[in-house]
């Protein structure tokens, strides 16, 4: 680590504060607001280790990371949930299907009163400790097909 300086945010009010302003945001598709608690070089990344769907690359930029968030609240029409936890000590949240399987670990790195990384983890292989397993695949064809059918209304 650099000159010895905290990787993440040392006060845990705050990063659970702005967490939470995070997740409300992106439930709602609020642009502005997860624009506003990103910072401008936040990365997106995302680990499916090629058992599952994910983003092929990671993504940089404050704006470029707000576009592919603002999708996230088309998957409730979908039935996905997004349950915010403690997830190793940091803010994220646990992404669940309809039946309460899991789909997805998110994970904050939160620093000087930024999101500098939004981290996803959707590897079916790492996510079995946490229960039942969604499968990605299926949930991205209905996401497909839903997406198709938004678009006729």
């Amino acid at each position: 680590m650099e000159a010895a300086q905290p990787r993440f945010e040392a006060d845990r009010s705050v990063r659970d504060e702005l967490a939470s302003r995070f997740f409300e945001a992106l439930e709602e598709g609020d642009v502005d607001g997860l624009r506003e608690l990103l910072a401008a070089d936040v990365e997106l990344i995302s680990d499916a280790g090629g058992r599952a769907p994910a983003l092929p690359r990671g993504v940089v930029g404050s704006e470029r990371v707000t576009r592919v968030l603002a999708l996230v609240p088309q998957f409730a029409r979908i039935g996905l949930v997004i349950e915010p936890r403690e997830i190793n000590g940091q803010s994220g949240a646990i992404v669940r299907d309809r039946d309460g399987r899991v789909l997805a670990v998110l994970v904050l790195d939160i620093l000087d009163g930024r999101i500098q990384n939004v981290r996803s983890v959707i590897n079916p292989d790492k996510l079995t400790h946490l229960g039942p397993v969604a499968d990605a695949w299926a949930i991205r064809r209905e996401y497909l097909a839903a997406r198709r059918s938004f678009g006729s209304e």
